[in-house]
């Protein structure tokens, strides 16, 4: 059975490694970035099914980083969540991210967001 990836690109580590955790609870592999420019490398690189990003990153925004993926064919299928601490910001890029979330997010929201996305209607372990 496939297990799908997430790449999370995010510089803050304690967020980081929230979104990871949760993400990993409900089911996916996950790999963290927390620099811009290794973000864009890796996904000329990959096709994840999804990525959590973050819009202030060192190097390069994440501004950026989605308007690469969503130029990019091959990334065509690719979910973006949009985890950000400004919300005028993120607002300004709700049409090009699947789904956004506003600063402070809770590991449970992000778990079950992360089910969803996934397709999966069945309870992951806690």
């Amino acid at each position: 059975m496939h297990t799908p990836f997430a790449l999370i690109v995010e510089d803050n580590l304690p967020h980081a490694n929230l979104f990871e955790e949760a993400l990993q609870k409900a089911g996916f592999n996950t790999e963290v970035i927390r620099d811009g420019q290794v973000a864009l490398n890796k996904l000329a690189e990959i096709t994840p099914e999804l990525v959590v990003l973050d819009l202030h990153l060192p190097h390069i925004s994440g501004e950026d980083i989605l308007a690469y993926i969503r130029q990019d064919a091959r990334l065509a299928k690719t979910r973006v969540v949009l985890a950000s601490a400004d919300p005028q910001m993120a607002s300004m890029l709700r049409e090009k991210a699947d789904l956004v979330l506003i600063k402070p997010i809770s590991y449970f929201q992000l778990k079950e967001l992360a089910i969803r996305l996934r397709g999966n209607t069945a309870p992951i372990e806690e």
